[in-house]
């Protein structure tokens, strides 16, 4: 029988069990349940998402006026020669055509901001989708917004991050897309966003931060200014050069790799040093009283227009004087500031030994005591009487040695108080030497002003109403009345030469006495500046040598009533000047702008002429709004006082400055067409120098705002005329030497010059020279007459 093999049941292969078709079922059931959920979802998503737009659609903004885009546009002032003054209103903004925006600051804003912006719709997708996974996650996300919701948030949204205004935003962003061209919207973004410092649009931004047009921005320029619209103030170049300069670079790396710019053209950008406007900038046109002036004349006008219509304001300034006016201001108020004692630090604060700690107290500190102009802000690190060591904002330090701290020895020694002490922890102000060295310094308390006009047409060609704008507001070119001292003589003595005088005529510079039956009050005994008497001279001499006691005599004959109305005729105010034998001396009242205007008269002839200031308006696509130039004619209606008066005075004022006490203007110009006369008034409290050349008349004014003394050795001649020298050496620079014609009705006799009539008879030849000091002389005013005059004068 065959042989059959029995296995035992365990050792039999194990068959494959195909799955119980229940579970098969429930999991494609759930896989198909799941899609379905998932599908509905979405489905529920869109249609809410739907119908909010539909709803929203009717209420979005009416965008029509985009297609003319008229943003806010401030008021800007401009000098004759295109150079702009200064710029009011809520947003810092150029208006800038697409075309005449560089096609680098273009590259630079895609490359960073939107580089698919010429291919998408409006909208990323991808963008919107991953905003709103981390809005699941976080309530609230950064987004990725185009360019062009950017602009749809930028002029009709909020910043705010919702899902409500996300919708809105994408709704607008079709709208716009539907609406206007890629060229358009970009055009729109490029001069509406925000870039820090007041600044909207890429134009002004340029403007702001490095101090130059659009039109010659670099690509490292471009590459700064394209990085702040993501965070102004993160990637503020000036107060975050750190983290500015790294996204400057990444979006370098970002313009090469989309092919913007080559290889070479991006390393050379990143090796690129920029030069950063900054408040001691020279190139800075500092005519902030001069704008403001214009502001307060255009708002009187437009009202609240002023601010977002976009006007153009022209005006007679000239770019290089007033930054030669406003330069030769300030050296000569810190040259002046060299010679006062050092008053101390402006404020204390605690240096942490942690790094970190210490470099945010210094940056707080010098933020609230910020640069004023090339006064620099710094803090103490080490001092010693041989050197102290100050750090700045930007982390620069500066070792400060030798001369540099003559100006504070005295709060470098060990005896000081510790109120008035250099010291570690110390806020000082320090300033760079025209050899470059470095020297501590300070703020001034004084003061100061400079004007100057055309005086045939009183064109303003520059103003400085101060200091520092910033520091003081008050415009002392117009609204300072302060006394003019010897400056006023000038115009007693154009009053003397209708009665009779001449430069020839002799006037006894002897004593004068006045008591208190005469003055009806307490005794006046006047004096020179001095302190000495000459004796008999020429009424050119005492004008020359600024002689108090000719003065008084010259008014005593001339009469001071008469000589108060004729004054006026300069354009002054009859009531400042009070009809006292105190007036030729200039104990009255006026502004530099009045002395400016006083002494134009002279300069052009004998006409008074008004100032002149605003020449043209234009709104911001230049249609001429306001057209107003300067008069350039003078006519009989404007003629103050006579032509042969004006030409003796101007001879007269000529030897002030070749002989007398203003000698160093000639000197030092080079140049005998100057004239002009210094002015220190009583206890030196104001220093003056009003002068002219035939074509540009100005005026200088240094004093303290609560008038107070100034120096016993200070004087116009030393304080306010090297400022109006180193002004009238710009400004003349290009003006050949021109004296005026001698008119009609003047002879010359014995080399002097004077009226036709007088010359056959009746000048007067001599004043006071009786030699007991009682005024009597040949055509002069009897002593009883004279006291009874004096008498009435101080009883009035």
């Amino acid at each position: 029988m065959p042989y059959k093999d029995t296995a035992s049941p365990e050792k039999q292969p194990r068959k494959e069990q195909a799955p119980a078709p229940n579970a098969l079922s429930w999991l494609v059931k759930l896989a198909v349940w799941a899609m379905g959920l998932a599908a509905a979802g979405l489905v529920s998503i869109l249609m809410v998402v739907g119908v909010a737009m539909v709803i929203a659609y009717p209420n979005l903004p009416d965008i029509s006026d985009l297609a003319d885009y008229k943003p806010k546009l401030p008021l800007r002032v401009f000098t004759e020669d295109g150079q702009l003054m200064g710029e009011f209103g809520e947003e810092r903004r150029n208006l800038t055509p697409f075309k005449e925006i560089p096609q680098v600051m273009k590259d630079a804003v895609l490359s960073i901001e939107d580089n698919r912006f010429y291919q998408h719709g409006g909208v990323d997708y991808l963008g919107i989708l991953r905003a709103g996974i981390a809005n699941l996650g976080r309530v609230k996300s950064q987004g990725a917004s185009t360019i062009t919701m950017q602009v749809a948030r930028n002029v009709y949204l909020s910043s705010e991050k919702t899902y409500t205004r996300k919708i809105y935003e994408i709704l607008l962003t079709y709208k716009l897309e539907h609406m206007l061209t890629k060229d358009q919207i970009l055009e729109i973004y490029m001069n509406q966003i925000f870039l820090g410092n007041r600044a909207y649009g890429f134009a002004s931004a340029c403007e702001i931060y490095f101090g130059k047009p659009l039109k010659d921005i670099t690509i490292a320029e471009a590459a700064m200014l394209a990085g702040l619209p993501k965070a102004p103030s993160a990637y503020n170049p000036i107060s975050n050069p750190k983290r500015a300069r790294s996204r400057q670079l990444y979006i370098i790396e970002r313009m090469e790799d989309s092919k913007y710019i080559s290889a070479a053209e991006a390393k050379a950008a990143k090796a690129e040093p920029l030069k950063l406007r900054s408040a001691a900038d020279k190139k800075i046109l500092h005519a902030e009283y001069l704008a403001e002036t214009v502001r307060q004349m255009v708002f009187a006008q437009y009202g609240q227009e002023t601010y977002t219509r976009g006007l153009n304001v022209y005006t007679t300034v000239q770019s290089a004087e007033q930054m030669a006016a406003y330069r030769s201001l300030r050296q000569g108020i810190m040259d002046f500031e060299r010679r006062q004692i050092y008053r101390g630090p402006e404020i204390f604060i605690d240096l942490p030994a942690d790094a970190k700690k210490m470099e945010d107290a210094i940056d707080d500190a010098l933020e609230d005591h910020p640069d004023n102009g090339d006064v620099l802000s710094a803090v103490v690190l080490e001092a010693s009487p041989r050197k102290v060591v100050v750090v700045r904002q930007n982390g620069e330090q500066i070792s400060i040695t030798g001369d540099g701290l003559k100006p504070a020895q005295s709060g470098l020694s060990d005896k000081t108080p510790p109120a008035k002490q250099v010291r570690r922890g110390a806020l000082i102000r320090v300033t760079q030497t025209a050899k470059g060295a470095w020297e501590i310094t300070q703020l001034p308390e004084v003061e100061g002003a400079l004007v100057a006009l055309t005086p045939q047409t009183g064109a303003i060609r520059a103003l400085v109403g101060g200091f520092d704008f910033a520091k003081n507001k008050f415009n002392h070119v117009t609204q300072a009345w302060r006394q003019p001292g010897s400056s006023f003589k000038p115009f007693i003595y154009s009053a003397a030469l209708e009665k009779g005088f001449t430069p020839a005529t002799v006037v006894n510079d002897a004593p004068l006495f006045f008591d208190s039956g005469v003055t009806g009050g307490q005794p006046w005994e006047p004096k020179n500046y001095d302190g000495k008497f000459d004796g008999p001279m020429s009424l050119r001499t005492g004008l020359a040598k600024s002689k108090n006691m000719v003065s008084i005599r010259v008014l005593q004959a001339v009469g001071a009533r008469p000589a108060q109305e004729w004054i006026t005729r300069f354009g002054f105010d009859e009531d400042k000047h009070p009809a006292y034998l105190t007036m030729a001396l200039g104990a009255g009242s006026v502004t530099p702008m009045q002395m400016a205007t006083g002494y134009s008269v002279f300069a052009n002839g004998g006409h008074r002429v008004q100032p002149h200031l605003i020449t043209r308006i234009t709104d911001f696509k230049d249609r001429v709004l306001v057209d107003s130039p300067a008069a350039v004619q003078m006519d009989e209606a404007s003629s103050a006082i006579p032509a042969r008066n004006a030409f003796v005075m101007t001879s007269l004022l000529q030897e002030v400055t070749r002989s007398g006490t203003a000698a160093r203007a000639q000197a030092t110009l080079k140049r005998p067409d100057i004239y002009g006369k210094t002015g220190t008034t009583n206890d030196a409290m104001d220093a003056w120098f009003a002068g002219y050349q035939q074509n540009l008349a100005a005026v200088v004014w240094i004093g303290y705002d609560t008038p107070r003394k100034l120096g016993d050795r200070e004087t116009g001649g030393g304080l306010s005329l090297p400022v109006w020298i180193n002004f009238m050496e710009t400004a003349l620079r290009s003006i050949p030497v021109s004296e005026p014609a001698v008119p009609e009705g003047l002879v010359n006799v014995g080399g002097d010059w004077m009226y036709e009539e007088y010359a056959k008879g009746g000048a007067i030849s001599t004043l006071g020279t009786g030699g007991d000091g009682s005024g009597q002389s040949r055509n002069a005013i009897p002593p009883a007459e004279e006291r009874n005059r004096i008498l009435d004068l101080f009883r009035n």
